[in-house]
């Protein structure tokens, strides 16, 4: 299986008037901007995915359309309270197991949260902390075993937002 995690669009501050939760927070103009010139550059590289699999939160569901509609899948956008920022990597991974059958899978969320879900995909031990921070609009792909992963991932790649942007010009 393979786990393609991505951290959400820039989004509006917090202390922004109008803004009255964090999980209301929408993209700014400048971050969708960006993610639609993100989501051409996975067109480009001619990556798909069996399930889009997304945070509630506003921000990341709007990258999370973004990308499907950029990639011709719409219809396969979930949402997984399990990627919400307060979120755990047990959590996540438990509400991954109904998805174990699907060979790509795009997992939307938030920081920290991502990175110590990819810490763990890819070290396959919770004790071991890789420093991984995927920028917003970032992206990785992880190969994992199964669900519960059993072995160590393999880090097949990495692409900050402006390597994708780059692709998508």
């Amino acid at each position: 299986m393979n786990l393609y995690l991505m951290r959400h669009g820039i989004a509006v501050a917090a202390d922004q008037p109008g803004i009255e939760s964090d999980s209301g927070r929408p993209l700014t103009a400048k971050g969708t901007k960006r993610m639609r010139r993100a989501a051409r550059g996975l067109r480009r590289l001619g990556v798909s995915f069996d399930t889009v699999l997304t945070s509630p939160f506003v921000r990341a569901r709007q990258t999370a359309e973004i990308v499907a509609e950029s990639l011709g899948l719409e219809d396969r956008i979930e949402d997984l309270s399990e990627l919400t920022p307060e979120s755990s990597v047990d959590h996540l991974i438990s509400g991954l197991i109904r998805f174990q059958d699907r060979e790509h899978v795009l997992l939307v969320g938030h920081n920290p949260l991502l990175g110590y879900a990819s810490s763990f995909l890819i070290a396959g031990k919770k004790e071991i902390r890789l420093e991984i921070e995927l920028k917003k609009g970032g992206l990785c792909c992880i190969e994992i075993d199964g669900l519960p992963p059993g072995t160590p991932g393999t880090l097949h790649w990495f692409l900050t937002p402006k390597q994708l942007r780059q692709l998508g010009d």
